[in-house]
């Protein structure tokens, strides 16, 4: 089963909550979250933690994971964007940390995303574990 860390570095309340990736201790990707926000529905970061994430397909996300187990939450997904406003409560995965027109935000989403998802081919399910490093 392979290894899966999400190590927050930075929370900024009007940005959100940045971080990085590591899959079997190598780092993959930038990631943004969320500001914490007392793990409310859809706006806030999930408690930091470790999950069970199972793959999971809608018609908005037709192939993802989703992080399971989160208190009082549910769909909490792996996805593509770029601002904390895209992110919905989830995980947004990126190549690398930026700015979009003048916010901090992460760039090259689509695309690393996509090469996440190659990585998982085959993988059904991952324990996700989340520490806080700020």
């Amino acid at each position: 089963m392979k290894t899966v860390r999400l190590i927050r570095l930075e929370e900024n309340f009007q940005y959100g909550t940045f971080g990085v990736l590591l899959i079997d201790s190598e780092v993959f990707c930038a990631t943004l979250e969320p500001a914490d926000i007392e793990n409310q529905r859809n706006v806030s970061s999930i408690p930091a933690q470790q999950y069970l994430c199972q793959r999971y397909s809608s018609a908005k996300y037709p192939d993802t994971f989703q992080i399971t187990n989160v208190p009082n939450r549910s769909y909490v997904l792996f996805h593509a964007g770029n601002i904390s406003a895209h992110t919905a409560g989830c995980v947004i995965l990126a190549q690398y940390f930026g700015k979009l027109k003048g916010d901090r935000a992460v760039l090259n989403s689509g695309i690393t995303f996509k090469s996440f998802m190659n990585i998982m081919t085959g993988v059904n399910e991952f324990h996700l574990t989340i520490k806080e490093n700020y």
